[in-house]
């Protein structure tokens, strides 16, 4: 395939670099304010997990059919106007006066992100030469790497210089370069593909987006209504009823936004559950920690991003570390041991109290950040080992649309049990109806009713429940990667990369799952994983 000429393709890096930062620093900068909406817009527990979760779902949901969309009407096209799309929803949600109004633009932005990330990977091979793509690459993730660090630091930074919505407008100037040096730099879409006769899965993607949408709905509404009300039981089963369906629709669809023949390889599979597992996990502590910092310790916003910095810390070193311990070691040890970190972590900061200083804080996110990049970021290399030449960006796209969905519902599974802890523990028995129901609906609607009433015992008692939530939540977690890990330790192959070997001589089983089901039209592609994995 033709490539650009050295000094461009560089230059045009630069605007998929700037596109992908701008997605990675909007998907931490605005869980430093979540504490902040809550007081400046009156934002309860339940809308606050939708200004999270709101942006996850719409970015996890639109990944698969924005894949096929850019491979049938540009990968540039997509892209650009992803970055419009998510800027005009920046700036909408600097203006908007309300929660409702950011769970809007968080949502437009989350579609906005999905049209970015996975055709910004795209246009890398059309860009470089063979040799060069795994260094474009490299850039590609270290870009979007950084903005989990620099996010909770630049929105603290903001909120403690101006109002709230300049975490919004923030974003503005950003995407506008971006869009203009794509629209400059980047190559030129060709004519559509004409060899394409297979029309676009619509059945498909409506049975995903309304089977994901329902599940999380329903999860959402658990804090408020319990998990056996109908108003929680229903949506669950219809969610779990609809993406029932959308696998079984996937088998027969001509061109599938979710190819099943990928999870015929073990790598795939179990590497891709392991990220996905890692991804719920860490969305769910990411939700929880600034809240915590802010409301429990004491920090402003500022002081909350610096202080989540020992856990993006962790993760980035030992993202560097997996790299030279895997080739030793094998990815069997060093996942499931990254696991056990990450669960170590997460169980120590249970243990927390609401006198606990930072000090604690500080070395339990760090292990849980090591943790992490110890188990995903091999995880992920396994998963791209696994994948059949030609077949990179289905894999790709279906590895990142799981990990949103994991985010999606570590942020409402993980945010529900807080609300539940918190509830559990909080007494506002001497409190008249309407401030009661205020202090337990959030711990900033506690504050307030604190501050208003000067009843310190009222809010030592929300202090201390929420330290309880967040108890359950870490609990929860430290489960989870546990789990995690044992699957890990029984399922994963030894190596990450290099020539593929046969199953038996790979894992001690048999074919790697290579005979899954994945109907009788996939063949093909099952043919080519076995090629890629013996």
């Amino acid at each position: 395939m033709e490539t650009v000429g050295t000094a461009r393709r560089w230059w045009a890096l630069g605007a998929l670099v700037v596109s992908v930062l701008v997605v990675g620093l909007d998907g931490t900068i605005v869980n430093v304010a979540l504490p902040t909406l809550a007081r400046e817009l009156g934002a309860g527990s339940e809308q606050l997990l939708w200004i999270g979760g709101g942006y996850l779902l719409a970015l996890s949901v639109a990944m698969l059919p924005v894949g096929r969309i850019g491979d049938r009407l540009g990968h540039k096209r997509v892209l650009t106007a992803g970055v419009a799309l998510f800027g005009a929803a920046s700036l909408a949600g600097a203006l908007t006066g309300s929660a409702a109004g950011v769970i809007a633009v968080r949502t437009a932005m989350g579609l906005g992100a999905a049209m970015i990330m996975p055709v910004s990977m795209a246009l890398l091979p059309r860009l470089f030469p063979e040799e060069e793509v795994p260094r474009a690459i490299a850039v590609w993730t270290a870009a979007a790497a950084l903005g989990m660090p620099a996010g909770p630091v630049i929105g603290g930074w903001l909120l403690d210089h101006f109002w709230w919505g300049s975490v919004f407008l923030f974003n503005v100037p950003v995407a506008a370069a971006a869009l203009a040096a794509a629209a400059l730099l980047l190559p030129a879409d060709g004519p559509r593909d004409r060899t394409r006769t297979a029309p676009f899965d619509l059945l498909g993607t409506v049975l995903g987006t309304a089977g994901t949408t329902a599940l999380v709905y329903g999860t959402i509404l658990v804090p408020a209504e319990g998990w056996t009300a109908p108003a929680v039981l229903g949506p669950l089963a219809a969610g779990a009823l609809l993406l029932a369906v959308f696998v079984r629709q996937q088998r027969r669809a001509a061109e599938p936004l979710l190819d099943l023949a990928l999870f015929a390889d073990r790598r795939f599979s179990w590497g891709t559950l392991t990220a996905v597992l890692g991804n719920f996990t860490i969305m769910g502590i990411l939700f929880v920690v600034p809240q915590y910092l802010e409301a429990v310790q004491g920090y402003d916003a500022l002081g909350t991003g610096l202080r989540v910095l020992p856990l993006i810390g962790g993760l980035m070193a030992a993202a560097a570390l997996s790299e030279a311990l895997v080739p030793r070691i094998g990815a069997r040890v060093v996942v499931p041991t990254g696991l056990v970190v990450l669960a170590a972590g997460a169980l120590l900061g249970a243990q927390a109290a609401p006198d606990s200083g930072y000090g604690s804080t500080a070395l339990w996110l760090a292990a849980v950040g090591t943790g992490f990049g110890l188990a995903v970021v091999p995880a992920t290399s396994l998963v791209m080992a696994a994948l059949p030449q030609g077949a990179t960006g289905v894999g790709t796209s279906v590895l990142e649309a799981l990990q949103q969905v994991g985010g999606v519902l570590g942020v409402a599974g993980l945010g529900s049990l807080l609300g539940a802890g918190y509830r559990a523990r909080i007494d506002t028995d001497a409190l008249p109806g309407p401030a009661a129901a205020t202090a337990r609906d959030s711990i900033a609607g506690a504050e307030g009713v604190a501050e208003q009433l000067h009843d310190p015992a009222l809010l030592a008692s929300a202090q201390g429940a929420f330290v309880h939530g967040t108890g359950w939540v870490l609990t929860a977690s430290g489960a989870v990667a546990l789990v995690a890990a044992l699957l890990a330790a029984v399922f994963l192959p030894r190596r990450a990369a290099g020539p593929p070997a046969d199953s038996s001589e790979a894992d001690g089983s048999e074919a790697d799952g290579s005979e899954a089901d994945g109907g009788p039209g996939n063949e093909p592609v099952r043919a080519a994983a076995r090629s890629d994995s013996t």
